[in-house]
Parts: C-alpha cells; sequence; structure tokens
C-alpha cells in the first residue's frame, strides 16, 4: 500500500474521487518537497493542487500540507493489523468552519478516492 501512496505512476492512477483524472507536474516525496497536480474533474473543470511533504517515513506514515485552498494537513498513517494494512487518514484544518466546510464534499469524495485506491492495489497485487 505504501507504494501506491509513494509511486506516482501508481498514484496518478487512482488519486482523486470517481471520474476524475490527475496531471501531475512535480512529486519530490521528501520532506519540505512539493507535489503539484491538477485534478480534471469530469465536469472539465480544472483543480490546481499543491502539497508539501511535511514527514515521509517508509513504510508508516506521509505528512503533507495541502497549500492551495483550501488549506489543511493530512496525516496518512499505514499499520500492519491481522496480516493486512490499516491506513488511517486525518485532515487538521485552521479552524472549525474551515472543516465543516470542506466536510461537505470531503467525506464522500475521500471513500471515492480510497475505492480507487483498493482497485489499484488490486491491479498491482
Amino acid at each position: 500500500m505504501f507504494k501506491a501512496w509513494t509511486d506516482p505512476d501508481h498514484l496518478v492512477h487512482w488519486w482523486g474521487p470517481k471520474g476524475f483524472t490527475n496531471t501531475f507536474h512535480e512529486f519530490a516525496l521528501k520532506p519540505g518537497g512539493v507535489w503539484r497536480f491538477v485534478m480534471q474533474g469530469p465536469d472539465g473543470g480544472d483543480n490546481e493542487n499543491q502539497s508539501v511533504f511535511v514527514e515521509v517515513l517508509k513504510p508508516e506514515r506521509i505528512v503533507f500540507e495541502h497549500v492551495s485552498a483550501p488549506r489543511f494537513l493530512v496525516t496518512v498513517t499505514f499499520t500492519e493489523h491481522a496480516g493486512k494494512t490499516r491506513l488511517t487518514w486525518r485532515m487538521l484544518f485552521d479552524s472549525v468552519a474551515e472543516c465543516d466546510q470542506v466536510r461537505r464534499f470531503a467525506v464522500d469524495a475521500n471513500e471515492q478516492n480510497f475505492d480507487r485506491l483498493q482497485a489499484q492495489l488490486a491491479k498491482m497485487a
């Protein structure tokens, strides 16, 4: 699972909700490294994204700050559980209001994102 998150050749295929595609412009997986990409929505709209990696601890944790709007900090942890990998995803916002605004779409979007991750993992097996 860590490879699916850290290899842009895999990440590009599953990142984002159902129907979205990605164009990665920069992916420097190291503290201070930049991840810059465009998510193309099914409606044809482009969503510019930029994040900065804060921590990369193989194979346990990835922390990145999404510096384009809306701003938030993501911590992804990978732990072994009964012979499988348990993924924990946390998003930290500067305010409750920002969190509430993003929550309206992010919960469903993240579920779709993880469904796409599961399909990519099956292809990688």
